[in-house]
């Protein structure tokens, strides 16, 4: 019975992961909370295939004709007496190349996840776009320690310690300028051949800032839901959502979060079990726990996309849920404000709540606590304060990846606005401490390196933050991702004009790096995508003759 329980458990996570919000992105939004998501995800993968005997599921997909590549790079680029070194996968599509003084390469930064995720962009995405108008080549780079390029043998706090903004903006440098491509005869080395660099939201920070770091070989860039501002609490990522969502559920969002925060911090210890009981936690210790499980359909909001095929919509599922009928509850009820009488639901002794919080509950129980397997307890699932869950420090522990880099660099902890009388969709109890403390418990000191005691996002701004300006970077970003608070287009920067030289767009309605994707026909495309597309192969084509006038091409030759 226990091994039937186990693989209904694994099959109800194989379809839920489908569409879903990426591990790395649950790890991004939900802090300590994302890492356990990610320990429930590997345990029912571990499950499945125990008990089906394959692995292949789990594989991405196999069908792309781009095999894969190796470049040997230094482990420190810095250090001229060390001797370590490791090879850093990457992909090449010649489909469109047309062999001639000028040709561009365009190369997609594989960012904080494995480059195989990354080769849909290289089929029919943006590199595919990019590569047909201009008759060049294109390159999916996988970064150091993601994917298979790892040059370690653990995830331990000293081996990482080459996980940092200077080697891996070094290990692009070193490939741009060294690259040897199978089947190319021609040499596209830069600085002797126009390299167009290209990332989506942290690869789109990493995408800017080789344009200022290294203008000498980088042509042009092109900055995606670029996340040059680091900050330590990422508060400004709920709000977002909180405004862009439809009212309805917004409102419902912030009583039920006001009301929950009250209950948990009034003092009614029966009250309080109730309340986590009916999202299916009554045993979770923490109450912080608690409430940042209650995140989890939040970050669904970020999964979005204009393509049904890549784009989720678990958000828009879960606003509908947190507005059905239930028991004496009817559905003209629903219409009534929160907390009127007939929307309540009475529970044991004395404790009624709107229906919203209910569903909310529902919700929860249906589609997180169930990722918990029968034979672990709510809090191995969903607690945060053990120290002992985070100290694997094995090469399949890929959460630690992102995480260290959070820890040391970038920050984002998503925390509660820091005015606790402004509206808020997440729980007061959601603070820099609860957020930020898994870096201590994750990467204690090692005998090389030590975590900071907070990360040092000087080194992301000190590159440009905001302002991060240079001809030739475009800067693209979507009015409604959650992420905008930390780009270009966030309100606490300066409106810019948009030309040519140093395009500045905003995509209406467009959440994270929507122009990434892309349609094997541009032309079945949404128009603000197809709009956004043509600007792109308008303003790339002009750097192109930019470069062919500076370096006395004739660029007539038709493509």
């Amino acid at each position: 019975m226990h091994g039937k329980t186990s693989l209904v458990f694994a099959v109800l996570w194989l379809a839920g992961t489908t569409n879903a919000l990426s591990k790395v992105d649950q790890a991004r939004i939900l802090g300590p909370q994302g890492v356990n998501l990610w320990m429930l995800d590997k345990v029912a993968q571990n499950t499945y295939i125990a008990q089906e005997g394959s692995q292949k599921t789990f594989k991405a997909d196999d069908t792309y004709d781009f095999p894969a590549q190796w470049f040997k790079q230094p482990l420190d680029h810095f250090d001229k007496n060390s001797k370590h070194s490791f090879h850093q996968r990457y992909w090449v599509s010649t489909r469109h190349y047309k062999p001639r003084p000028g040709a561009p390469v365009i190369v997609l930064d594989g960012g904080e996840t494995s480059g195989e995720d990354r080769l849909p962009f290289l089929d029919t995405g943006i590199v595919e776009i990019l590569t047909r108008a201009t008759g060049g080549v294109g390159v999916i780079l996988e970064h150091r320690y993601y994917g298979q390029s790892i040059p370690v043998s653990n995830f331990s706090t000293d081996a990482l310690r080459f996980l940092n903004n200077d080697q891996s903006a070094a290990d692009s440098a070193n490939f741009m300028k060294n690259v040897k491509f199978d089947g190319v005869d021609e040499d596209l080395t830069a600085p002797g051949t126009p390299w167009i660099y290209y990332g989506g939201s942290y690869a789109g920070a990493r995408a800017a800032h080789m344009k200022v770091l290294y203008p000498d070989i980088v042509w042009g860039a092109i900055a995606s839901s670029a996340v040059t501002h680091a900050a330590l609490e990422n508060w400004q990522y709920m709000e977002v959502i909180r405004e862009a969502a439809d009212s309805k559920c917004a409102d419902h969002l912030v009583n039920s979060i006001n009301t929950i925060d009250d209950v948990l911090i009034g003092g009614n210890k029966f009250f309080k079990n109730q309340l986590k009981k009916l999202f299916g936690l009554g045993d979770l210790e923490h109450d912080e726990d608690f409430v940042s499980v209650l995140e989890s359909p939040l970050g669904s909001w970020q999964a979005k996309c204009w393509d049904p095929e890549v784009g989720s919509t678990g958000f828009d599922d879960f606003c509908d849920f947190l507005d059905k009928p239930f028991g004496r509850v009817t559905t003209a009820a629903l219409d009534l404000p929160f907390g009127h009488e007939d929307r309540k639901v009475f529970l044991e002794d004395g404790l009624a709540l709107d229906i919203a919080i209910i569903n909310y509950g529902k919700w929860v129980k249906e589609h997180v606590v169930t990722r918990c397997p029968s034979d672990f307890s709510v809090e191995d699932c969903f607690g945060t304060f053990d120290d002992e869950k985070y100290k694997d420090i094995g090469i399949d522990q890929d959460w630690r990846l992102w995480l260290f880099q959070v820890c040391t660099e970038w920050g984002y902890f998503t925390t509660a606005p820091p005015d606790q009388n402004m509206a808020r969709i997440v729980s007061k109890l959601l603070t820099l401490g609860y957020e930020s403390k898994i870096c201590k418990q994750a990467f204690p000191p090692g005998k090389h390196f030590s975590v900071p005691s907070l990360p040092n996002i000087t080194a992301v701004n000190a590159l440009g933050d905001f302002w991060i300006a240079a001809d030739r970077l475009a800067i693209i970003d979507g009015e409604v991702d959650p992420w905008r608070p930390d780009t270009p287009h966030s309100d606490d920067a300066e409106e810019r004009e948009d030309t040519l030289l140093r395009p500045f767009k905003l995509i209406p309605d467009g959440v994270h790096h929507y122009d990434e994707y892309g349609l094997a026909n541009l032309f079945e495309e949404p128009a603000e995508i197809r709009k956004i597309h043509a600007e792109m192969i308008t303003f790339v084509n002009s750097w192109l003759r930019d470069w062919n006038v500076e370096h006395g091409i004739d660029d007539t030759t038709e493509l």
